[in-house]
């Protein structure tokens, strides 16, 4: 497996490249233009500037995660071609610096979802945790002020331009049925597929965070059969997958290594984390160690292991632990304490092949 970090960039990051150097084993950055609006065109002269950036440390920038796809397409508007076509040539540029996975989702209005983002844990430790029973009962215009409140750094799937709409936005899924997101998802994937497959891209395709329906919005890349209608949808090496056990494992119906080994050949970009489900739907995140949460990272790890998986993985959301101030999620710390908790299984995996 090929270890990245998920990077937001100089000065909108709390954490430097100088830091993520110093992590045993990681070879290159998962980025983005952050502050582009969904469904423009990326400018090749930013581009060259993040590898220009990167190159220095030594880091490839292979992933970027993630293109947005506008909220046009998802709806299916007469618009959308505009927009697909920014994205078509948006991924022209990117295969210019090398890029080999590009990760994106297919998420109404909300990108990620979570009720607090710095939820107290017993070692003292916080993280983002889910209270499923607050969703329900909650104007999402409460949720927009919450994110409002952390001002400092961008939070993608929430940015401001998107959130300033959401009133309109909401009235335009109104009548927008899962089979409606699902056609204009294949008509999505049957414009941008024969591109990426002329520049030896994947297209990675994030799972709906939580995997199940938010606020009455349709989701659909939820679990391990709609895995599989989503793959048939354009059947192309180009249209992957990315695999977040994080994501999906918050429902504990979805079995993270079954799928990992039906899917290995779809596989371009692994999210490992683990997640503790609680019995009355909540949920929230914790330490990559298996003992810590519901799922079982190192039977996932083996899973990786065992379809002797090559794609790139990175340790995903971590706590924030030792007082450290940083975007929710995206700490220093706790992301590459979770990188050597991969790194340990990995080996230990492979030391155990070598002495069959």
């Amino acid at each position: 497996m090929k270890m990245v970090f998920r990077w937001y960039g100089a000065g909108n990051d709390t954490v430097t490249l100088e830091q993520i150097k110093q992590i045993p084993g990681v070879e290159g950055i998962v980025w983005a233009l952050h502050d582009v609006p969904a469904g423009e065109e990326w400018p090749l002269d930013r581009i060259l500037e993040v590898q220009k950036t990167a190159h220095p440390y030594g880091f490839h920038i292979d992933v970027v995660e993630s293109v947005n796809v506008h909220e046009d397409i998802k709806l299916g508007l007469p618009t959308r071609d505009k927009y697909i076509e920014n994205y078509k040539r948006t991924i022209e540029k990117l295969a210019q610096v090398g890029v080999k996975v590009i990760c994106y989702n297919f998420m109404p209005v909300f990108d990620w979802t979570r009720t607090n983002l710095f939820e107290k844990l017993e070692d003292g430790s916080t993280a983002l945790f889910f209270e499923k029973a607050k969703i329900d009962n909650m104007d999402p215009f409460e949720l927009v002020d919450q994110i409002a409140s952390n001002p400092d750094l961008t939070m993608p799937g929430w940015e401001p331009e998107r959130l300033k709409h959401l009133p309109q936005l909401f009235q335009a899924y109104r009548n927008v049925t899962e089979e409606n997101l699902w056609s204009n998802l294949k008509y999505f994937l049957e414009q941008i597929i024969p591109v990426a497959e002329l520049h030896d891209i994947k297209m990675a395709i994030h799972p709906d965070d939580p995997p199940w329906s938010v606020f009455g919005l349709p989701r659909i890349i939820t679990n391990k059969e709609n895995l599989r209608r989503l793959l048939k949808l354009v059947d192309s090496p180009s249209n992957a997958l990315t695999l977040c056990s994080g994501s999906l494992g918050s429902n504990p119906k979805n079995n993270i290594s079954e799928m990992v080994r039906e899917f290995a050949d779809r596989i371009a970009f692994a999210h490992i984390r683990n997640v503790r489900v609680y019995e009355n739907g909540d949920f929230i995140e914790t330490s990559h160690r298996s003992s810590d949460g519901s799922l079982d990272i190192s039977e996932i790890v083996k899973a990786y292991h065992d379809i002797g998986f090559t794609g790139y993985v990175r340790p995903d959301h971590g706590r924030h632990i030792w007082n450290e101030k940083c975007r929710p999620g995206y700490g220093l710390y706790d992301r590459a304490l979770g990188i050597m908790y991969l790194w340990g299984n990995w080996d230990a995996l492979e030391r155990s092949k070598k002495d069959a």
